[in-house]
Formats: structure tokens, sequence, C-alpha cells
């Protein structure tokens, strides 16, 4: 099935959407390719997991895949004919803003922006922030990070822009850190649907474990002990005198 999305004459996306039916199990497969004047996309996925996508920046195809997943590779060449796609899709573009030139620009903005810790925090320990943006358009958003007031470039990452079904876009960018107490960092989102960049902001906080239920339980135990010990202590004496 193809779909073209031309919500705004500045962006085409061509979606190519497989259902794939194995015995009682469905399976989404989803390709997409886009450009702009100076962005572009192409990109695969799997039950909304990322595959594989082209990162022209550095001209080559990344498989973000982790080390637990059965690993997928693509074909060799999928690179190059992703650029081929882009000088394709940018030949489509022009022609499309010659028919589309009286159409009005669509600007969604961002409707869900939250950042959290990938794990647990422990003071110390490196681990990764996420800020998660969805619901906006067109694609991308551009997210920066501060600590303490400072920005932050080094250990930041974001993934490609990943279509939702009711035509929005989903962005998540990454922060490596390594979590001190009081550090107060924050994610900055801007779009041109924005009249003012959105923020949310993280800070250090651990949490100490609870006493409290421990206390009371070996109180509780203790008092319980000491009970029946002066039951039996009494219950002897009775004995004896009688």
């Amino acid at each position: 099935m193809m779909m073209m999305m031309m919500k705004v004459s500045e962006l085409v996306l061509v979606l190519s959407c497989v259902l794939c039916v194995s015995a009682d199990v469905f399976h989404e497969d989803l390709a997409i390719g886009g450009c702009s004047d100076t962005d572009g996309e192409d990109m695969y996925s799997l039950d909304g997991e990322e595959k594989w996508y082209a990162d022209f920046i550095n001209k080559r195809g990344v498989e973000p895949q982790p080390s637990f997943m059965d690993h997928t590779s693509y074909r060799e060449g999928t690179y190059e004919q992703a650029v081929t796609n882009q000088q394709i899709c940018r030949s489509n573009l022009k022609n499309s803003r010659l028919g589309m030139k009286d159409i009005p620009v669509e600007n969604d903005p961002p409707s869900g922006l939250i950042v959290y810790s990938r794990d647990e925090v422990e003071l110390g320990v490196k681990n990764t922030l996420i800020c998660h943006v969805s619901g906006f358009y067109p694609a991308p958003v551009n997210v920066s990070w501060t600590k303490n007031e400072q920005k932050v470039t080094e250990g930041t990452s974001i993934n490609v822009p990943f279509p939702l079904k009711d035509g929005s876009f989903r962005q998540t960018s990454r922060l490596e850190f390594i979590p001190q107490l009081g550090d107060v960092y924050t994610c900055t989102v801007r779009h041109p649907a924005l009249n003012q960049p959105l923020t949310r902001i993280w800070d250090v906080e651990v949490q100490q474990p609870s006493i409290g239920p421990a206390v009371f339980c070996g109180v509780g135990l203790t008092v319980g002990l000491l009970g029946v010990a002066a039951g039996t202590f009494f219950l002897i004496k009775g004995n004896e005198c009688s």
C-alpha cells in the first residue's frame, strides 16, 4: 500500500506500509523516505522499532538495533539506493511546489514532551537521559540539552523522525551522563509551529531506601516474642503452684 503525505509544500514523504501475517501474529513493516531543501530521511522499521536508516551527514547506513535483539542486516548498496531516492524526492518536491503553491502551510506543534532516565539513578554510575517528543508536523524537531544552565553537545544523539498513524511524528534525543546529586538538566525543543521553545527540567534525585516498615516490623516481632515468653513463664509458674 502506497500513501502520499503532502500536508505542506516544503516536505514530501512517501510511506510504504506492509502488514505481514505469521500464524496469528501481525507485524507492521514500515519504510519511509522523505526530503526537504536541507534534510533527508530514508528509514526501515519493524513493529515500531528502527531497523536501518541512512545517515546522510556521515554518508553511511546505520543499524541502531540493540545487541540483545536478533540482528537484521540490509544488503550491500542500500545506502547508495537511499541517495538515489533523495535525488528523485527533490525532483518530485520541485514539481509539487509548482502545483501546490497556493496551498497554505500546516504546522502542528508537539503535543507530548517527556524526559526520563533509561535506568534507575545511581550516583556516579553512567546512565542515559531520554527526551521523547511526539505529535508534531512537519519533521524534524530541534532538540538541545543543558546541564546546570550550560549547553551540552557531547554525548548527545537523536534518532530520525518516526511517523505515527495520525500523520504526525515522534522523535527521541538521548544524553549520556553520570548522575551527581544537585545537577539539573533541561531538554529544549524547537519547531516551526511553536511560538516559543518547549523545555522540560530533570534534576538528579536518588530515592533513599525506606526503613520505616522494617523498623515497625522489627518492633512488632520483638514485642510479640516478649509476650510469648511472658505467657510461657506465668503458665509454668501456675502449674507449679497447683
